[in-house]
């Protein structure tokens, strides 16, 4: 930023993703620092980020995309959540009338981003939705590097690990999402019979999800408890399509539990189908760059990427993350891109039907 100067001068609000080792509060005060009043939006990464200068991992990374435009006014809110017995969908509509408010509008917005603690992402949304309407967005759940709870997300002045942030965009300027798995279905699909709260699969046409998971892709049940199954299912999770069919949701099988449960990374509810999906560690990598060039497509002049990329995928593709930065530089064809490696996925759809994923992509542009 402090290379970029004057270029700055019509700055209306900065994306930030960083390392968890971050002192974010002195990150926040630079910001401020440098670009006095313009609102700051993000949370931490999954062990890097990825621009066109390549991939940037380690203790103290931090990737940022300021967003410049006279005509854009944007709304930044954030509200965490102190208390488990707090709702998180009044907690969605309370960041909504904030983000309103700091922009000075009454009206919904054109898009808005969103990032939220792993775990009641949905219900974020459903507040929110509650306030704007069926408003189209996109987004990820904060990440950190070891699945411990070290997330942080923030807007300036605020930081904290479980709640809400939102930036809201009020433009004429077209923006374009496109939200994807890009798995392949297989032959192997059940209905969920049995839930346990809201993101435990405990039962698959009545028998118990992990033995029915196992069997799909014969290995042994004792081979996939605790967050064995994490790894595994990178290349084999679970899938439920929307009502028309135009989406299917993946769901990550996050870890084999006790009681032969699935812990899952989003909702599943009682009396759905779900679907066994595949895609090789190649597909991962090559997906990044199709993904991008078929945003690219949709946008007559792009002038910036956010590029959200699921954290489980970034570790299933490990060492070679270095090929998805390949991907991605040649499918951005110049046009600046930031990626952040997220545990939770955001995205919209046609007819706006927003949804929240893990193991997904989803992929942004912003009109010049």
């Amino acid at each position: 930023m402090r290379q970029a100067g004057s270029g700055l001068s019509d700055a209306k609000m900065i994306f930030a993703f960083s390392s968890c080792s971050y002192s974010h509060e002195d990150m926040l005060d630079e910001f401020s620092a440098e670009l006095p009043a313009i609102p700051v939006i993000g949370n931490t990464s999954h062990t890097g980020v990825i621009t066109a200068e390549g991939f940037v991992g380690g203790d103290g990374f931090l990737g940022t995309m300021v967003i410049c435009d006279p005509d854009l006014t944007v709304g930044v809110a954030s509200v965490a959540k102190t208390d488990k017995k707090q709702d998180a969908v009044s907690l969605g509509e309370q960041v909504a009338h904030l983000a309103m408010q700091q922009a000075g509008k009454t009206e919904p917005p054109a898009y808005y981003f969103m990032a939220a603690s792993p775990a009641e992402e949905e219900y974020y949304v459903k507040g929110i939705t509650h306030i704007i309407g069926r408003v189209p967005f996109f987004g990820g759940s904060a990440a950190d590097d070891a699945i411990a709870g070290g997330w942080k997300l923030y807007t300036s002045g605020n930081v904290f690990a479980d709640g809400v942030v939102v930036a809201f965009f009020y433009t004429d300027k077209p923006m374009y999402n496109v939200y994807t798995g890009a798995y392949r279905e297989t032959k192997d699909m059940g209905l969920v019979t049995k839930v346990i709260g809201d993101r435990a699969l405990a039962e698959i046409d009545g028998v118990p999800a992990l033995e029915k998971y196992a069997s799909w892709r014969h290995l042994n049940v004792n081979d996939l408890k605790g967050q064995a199954l994490l790894a595994q299912s990178v290349v084999s999770p679970l899938g439920v399509k929307d009502r028309l069919g135009d989406l299917t949701a993946i769901r990550h099988p996050m870890s084999g539990n006790d009681d032969n449960s699935i812990g899952l990374g989003n909702k599943v509810v009682p009396g759905t189908a779900v679907i066994r999906m595949e895609a090789s560690v190649d597909e991962l990598i090559d997906s990044t760059g199709s993904t991008l060039k078929e945003l690219r497509s949709h946008i007559d002049k792009p002038g910036a990427y956010l590029l959200v990329h699921c954290g489980g995928r970034r570790a299933g593709i490990g060492e070679r993350i270095g090929e998805v930065t390949s991907q991605l530089k040649d499918a951005a064809a110049g046009v600046p891109f930031l990626t952040e490696f997220t545990f939770g996925e955001y995205g919209q759809v046609e007819d706006d039907r927003n949804t929240c994923g893990g193991l997904m992509l989803s992929f942004t542009g912003f009109s010049k």
